[in-house]
């Protein structure tokens, strides 16, 4: 059975970034009747807060992400300890006990020398009277892995053949010297006890992809199929990551954006297909096709989001529960919602669109008036009557105006409109007079 999981770490809140890896390994499972796991990589006690974990399950809920079922790895540090012990017996986990600063040394010496800054492997000379000497000098030990230097082959999902050679690699760190079990580790023992099929991750751990073939093979696990997306870029290609903390999925949605245009831009940005809005995850899975993606980097902008959200809300009616909320948040009375809706629905960009018109309905807008239409528009205000209106309104109204001032066309509707809403563009006049509860003035 195809089992795929979306491993987040619970110490912050999910970001655009997160999302692609959720989404795409979301899409496969469902695609092939299989099982998507949430596995919170809560190996760290410090960083790793409970309100991060329920966002985590808020985020994907709005988005319409399920899963079958969730696990946590700090309730499983005993299954990543028996891993420890089997691959020191193996040979293939040594303790070491340099400190950050003298790896530091290390490496700046091999680099000065134009060598690859690969770990050394000096802890393997140790003796068991050195190791006893650090510790009694108060070192902790760290864990590595050694590395069979050979090459690394897998068939990428996305990126096709890799192949990486081992000996350019340092062997890498799996627990730390507080005891802290490593990403590098937990995540083989529970792809390997899980039985994960397919890891679709960002191509930043393409490398760290290479060292955990070799631990699983150790381990004598089934390697997963991998597959490794591009990363998101700015909109001019500049690194997103000093962004993504605006770029949270709680502060989309607080922003108003819609689920639906977050998930139908993400399952196609970085494809060769175009961008269609669907209505909800289940199109989107029907639609995705891990295939279509490519190496590049892919610009990502959240302006995009706005008119996929714009062109999902004009799709939706009046009862909608989404908009019955935002109605009612708003302050728009029930027996009005349908009637403001019909007429602003195609003229905003995010729900919270809605309290502005209403507030414009109610009380009027700050108008906007050339100076050279400041007579035109005292002229037209004089000849309009007091609410109620109706839809014939405007187009009697207008028919006076034109017949006392002598303008026409754009000369004529543009600076009323203006005068009205004090916005260039939006609803049809004739829809948007009827709502009005006060005579628009100066």
């Amino acid at each position: 059975m195809t089992t795929t999981r979306f491993a987040p770490s619970p110490t912050g809140w999910i970001h655009i970034g997160n999302l692609r890896a959720a989404l795409f390994n979301y899409a496969i499972a469902r695609q092939n009747g299989g099982t998507f796991v949430l596995r919170i990589d809560d190996t760290d006690p410090e960083r790793s807060k409970e309100e991060y974990v329920e966002g985590i399950k808020e985020d994907l809920t709005w988005l319409g992400i399920g899963w079958d079922r969730m696990e946590r790895q700090s309730l499983r540090l005993d299954r990543y300890m028996d891993a420890k012990d089997k691959l020191v017996a193996m040979g293939r986990l040594y303790e070491c006990f340099e400190t950050p600063t003298e790896l530091d040394l290390k490496r700046k010496k091999q680099l000065n020398m134009g060598r690859p800054p690969v770990y050394d492997r000096a802890a393997l000379e140790l003796t068991d009277a050195q190791k006893d000497a650090y510790r009694a000098e108060g070192r902790s030990g760290h864990w590595r892995f050694k590395l069979d230097q050979e090459r690394i082959e897998w068939e990428d999902g996305i990126l096709g053949p890799i192949s990486i050679d081992a000996a350019s690699v340092s062997d890498p760190v799996l627990i730390r010297g507080d005891g802290q079990i490593l990403y590098t580790l937990a995540s083989v023992v529970d792809d390997t006890e899980m039985g994960i099929t397919d890891v679709v991750r960002g191509s930043d751990h393409v490398t760290n992809t290479a060292t955990q073939i070799q631990i699983i093979q150790a381990l004598g696990g089934t390697v997963p199929t991998f597959a490794h997306h591009s990363l998101l870029t700015g909109p001019q290609g500049e690194a997103l990551s000093k962004r993504l903390g605006t770029l949270a999925l709680r502060d989309l949605r607080k922003a108003g954006i819609a689920p639906q245009a977050v998930l139908s831009l993400m399952a196609r940005l970085g494809s060769a297909d175009p961008v269609e809005l669907r209505a909800n995850v289940d199109e989107v899975v029907a639609g995705f096709d891990l295939s279509k993606f490519g190496s590049a980097p892919t610009k990502f902008d959240a302006e995009d989001l706005k008119p996929l959200t714009a062109r999902h809300l004009a799709s939706l009616p009046a009862t909608d529960p989404v908009v019955a909320q935002a109605m009612e948040q708003a302050g728009v009375p029930a027996d009005h919602q349908a009637a403001v809706w019909s007429v602003v629905s195609h003229n905003i960009d995010t729900l919270d669109g809605i309290k502005g018109w209403w507030t414009l309905f109610q009380t009027g807008a700050d108008p906007v008036v050339a100076e050279e239409d400041h007579d035109f528009i005292t002229q037209a205000f004089g000849l309009l009557g007091e609410p109620p209106y109706t839809s014939a309104t405007w187009g009697d109204w207008t028919g006076a105006v034109k017949d006392a001032s002598g303008r026409k066309g754009k000369q004529l509707f543009m600076p009323l409109r203006l005068a009205i809403t004090g916005q260039a563009r939006g609803p049809e006049m004739a829809d948007v007079m009827p709502l009005l509860q006060k005579k628009p003035s100066l």
